[in-house]
């Protein structure tokens, strides 16, 4: 006598959650640093390395098997993207020798903040048909990266509008990952997210 055998799918849950709150802590702990609240990096690095990168890397892999090439790019790009920050601070502050911390060019950051600036501003297109609450994240992520550029190239003011900027996608980040989180786990709309524009889908 033949047994049927059946197999069960199992499919990943949504990683936005997690993804997005390590996005909202370190933009909150860097923003403290460049408001004047808190000072020097030592402390902020071991957050931008597991928060900023780690746990946005982890939401990354899992929105890849989920086929969501948005949320994957994304979480994957930014992620990336505090790895490396925190290793241009672990040179600032001389870890890896003095040699390195003198010949850093400044400069050199302002062309990495052009080229993620290019990313964020057609992932702002692809945000608009995810929700509003991303949408608001990725469109402030565009001015922080305007703002870092400037900063890096000399302009003067920028700065500070890039720190603001970092406190608004933190701010904002918290906001939505509690939404992510808490919809998902009662099944039900219990955080409005605001729904995508319907322009392009």
């Amino acid at each position: 006598m033949k047994t049927e055998q059946t197999t069960v799918k199992i499919v990943p849950a949504d990683p936005s959650g997690l993804g997005i709150f390590g996005l909202a802590l370190v933009t909150l702990v860097a923003s403290s640093q460049k408001l004047g609240f808190t000072e020097g990096h030592s402390f902020i690095i071991p957050w931008a390395l597991f928060l900023g990168g780690v746990a946005q890397l982890i939401a990354c892999f899992n929105d890849y098997k989920l086929q969501n090439i948005f949320g994957a790019t994304a979480f994957g790009a930014y992620g990336l993207f505090w790895i490396a920050v925190s290793f241009t601070w672990m040179f600032k502050i001389g870890v890896f020798g003095p040699e390195l911390a003198a010949t850093a060019d400044i400069k050199q950051l302002g062309m990495v903040f052009m080229a993620y600036l290019i990313f964020s501003l057609y992932m702002t297109v692809a945000a608009m048909e995810t929700n509003k609450a991303l949408f608001i994240i990725i469109a402030v992520i565009d001015v922080l990266f305007l703002g870092l550029m400037l900063d890096a190239f000399g302009f003067p003011y920028w700065g500070k509008i890039a720190a603001v900027s970092e406190l608004i996608i933190s701010l904002t980040g918290f906001y939505a990952a509690c939404g992510v989180t808490l919809n998902a786990h009662f099944g039900k709309k219990i955080i409005p997210l605001g729904k995508p524009f319907g322009i392009f889908k």
